[in-house]
């Protein structure tokens, strides 16, 4: 188990799912620097942060500090991370947050299910259209009940493409904050316009101070943003 100490949040993470570069990345403080820096510029006390595509636990652990934990809902579709993140968050102080298995999704699939295909860079999982010998089968959480259920008022997302089914219709109002990875290798450049006008829809607007290359973020008019941190 190597530890590593990021934003002041202590992380351990299993030799197996440790590859060069994204050792590398921990130690610099590289690893999921922007999200990071997003969360400190927009999450505060009493917010309620959905957190998707939690990794091994750094943004949710983050945001859990900076939130209070039980404000916190994070979701991993791997399995095999699950353990991974509650350890972090409990090395933390944080074990209140709730850690939900499944693949985010935009709409009901058929069974309940997806097939996600593991990597060995635990980054680099993702849900697989073919299924096969190499995918499990996991839950498919429609991100519209997440919302509803847990009313947050800042998402955190990065879920390797799946971004692509989650802009068809408004998001509600309680939303204020969006940070969010865009996959462009993964869809057309029309995805990425649904997704601002759907933003935009729902009165959200583009902020460049969360914004940096594929890491992108909306707010509602008016929401504060120290853009030095």
């Amino acid at each position: 188990m190597a530890q590593f100490e990021l934003s002041g949040v202590t992380l351990e993470v299993p030799e197996a799912f440790l590859t060069k570069r994204i050792r590398m990345k921990l130690k610099n403080g590289g690893y999921e620097g922007h999200e990071s820096r997003a969360a400190q510029l927009v999450v505060d006390y009493g917010d309620r942060v959905l957190d998707l595509g939690s990794g091994v636990g750094y943004v949710a652990t983050l945001c859990a500090m900076l939130a209070g934990a039980e404000n916190v809902v994070t979701v991993e579709a791997n399995p095999d991370l699950l353990p991974v993140i509650r350890g972090n968050l409990a090395l933390n102080d944080c074990e209140e947050a709730t850690v939900l298995h499944g693949a985010a999704v935009g709409a009901p699939v058929a069974g309940g299910t997806l097939a996600l295909k593991q990597a060995r860079a635990f980054w680099a999982s993702s849900v697989s259209d073919a299924g096969g010998a190499e995918t499990i089968d996991v839950p498919a959480l429609v991100l519209r009940d997440l919302i509803a259920e847990h009313k947050p008022t800042v998402v955190m997302m990065d879920v390797e493409g799946a971004e692509a089914t989650m802009f068809d219709a408004p998001w509600p109002d309680h939303v204020r904050v969006l940070v969010m990875e865009l996959h462009p290798k993964r869809y057309p450049d029309t995805v990425i316009k649904r997704i601002f006008d759907c933003m935009s829809a729902s009165g959200l607007i583009y902020a460049p101070a969360l914004s940096r290359g594929q890491m992108i973020g909306f707010c509602r008019e008016g929401v504060a943003l120290d853009a030095e941190g």
